[in-house]
């Protein structure tokens, strides 16, 4: 095949699939309300259920609700009539997702799924089919052909499947009040998460606190800015933040001075120096640093007193941007 007839295949498979989702979009109506709040208003966990390729989508569907606020778990449709239905409990709420809802494995499962659980969702395309006979509440998935040449392998049928569990998911967020905040307490070790929880603290070295008293000599100024990483120190007077001196503070001051050997911490500081709280967001950090084109802030506790350097290398190292 050309690479146009490859493209055309690809273009026709979405489109044939869109077609699809809208046609069943137009349908949907208060019986998915009912399911939204059947699972909102539970007392247990969310169980879903599948087998062969809606198997793949009832565990999607598992992590979407999980990372979104509710509590689920999959149960293959096989296994549980083999040990595996113990992990339901009365109060389970379970959606049973199958393109016929009667397949041999659903079949024997639906009527015990009903009877050991707090109510029975179909996600079906088959609102006659035994599940659906089983089921308290039927979401019809049905389709009117599938996306494969040859209306066997299951495509558009399983994208219907995966967008209404999407749906569910999303409805759910809505009445939950599920916000970004709380996304992120689930996805710590992502980007969204790291943005949004991680705090200055978490990311710049406590270890490295380079600092130099106002009357510090030049020479023990070069030596604190060598013990650190960044190219910076700190100036105090007892215990207050005086300026910072840089490595580029130096160099300047060695063009300007012949003799730089009489010459003090305060005399080559750079005053005002820009700061940060230490329980700050480490993305606020970030903008400061973008804002002010510079590479390093002071950070200090609610105290004002001096806890450490961040630089832009830490952000960076751990994924904090804007």
């Amino acid at each position: 095949m050309k690479n146009q007839e490859l493209i055309k295949t690809a273009q026709t498979v979405f489109q044939d699939e869109i077609n699809e989702l809208a046609q069943i979009a137009q349908k949907i109506g208060d019986e998915f309300a009912q399911a939204v709040n059947m699972i909102h208003n539970g007392n247990g966990k969310t169980v879903v259920v599948g087998i062969g390729k809606s198997a793949h989508i009832a565990t999607k569907m598992v992590a979407t609700f999980n990372s979104t606020g509710t509590k689920s778990q999959f149960l293959h449709a096989a296994e549980a009539t083999h040990g595996d239905l113990g992990l339901l409990n009365p109060e389970d709420l379970v959606i049973c997702v199958s393109k016929s809802g009667n397949s041999q494995e659903i079949k024997d499962v639906a009527p015990i799924l009903k009877k050991n659980s707090a109510g029975l969702i179909a996600l079906t395309g088959n609102s006659d089919s035994e599940l659906a006979k089983y089921a308290d509440v039927v979401l019809n998935v049905n389709i009117s052909r599938e996306a494969c040449p040859n209306n066997l392998a299951p495509t558009s049928s399983t994208t219907a499947q995966l967008v209404m569990g999407d749906a569910l998911a999303v409805a759910l967020m809505k009445l939950n009040h599920f916000g970004s905040e709380d996304f992120a307490k689930f996805h710590p070790g992502g980007a969204l998460g790291k943005r949004l929880l991680w705090s200055v603290e978490d990311v710049m070295d406590t270890y490295q606190r380079p600092l130099v008293q106002s009357d510090s000599s030049v020479f023990e100024v070069i030596d604190s800015i060598s013990s650190g990483k960044n190219g910076i120190t700190v100036v105090v007077n007892n215990k207050e933040i005086m300026g910072v001196v840089t490595d580029g503070d130096l160099r300047r001051m060695m063009q300007k001075h012949k003799d730089i050997r009489g010459l003090q911490a305060k005399d080559m500081m750079t005053v005002s120096p820009k700061m940060i709280y230490k329980d700050e967001k480490a993305v606020d950090a970030f903008h400061k640093l973008r804002d002010y084109n510079i590479g390093q802030l002071v950070v200090v506790d609610r105290n004002n007193h001096y806890f450490g350097i961040l630089d832009l290398h830490a952000l960076m190292k751990h994924g904090i941007e804007s």
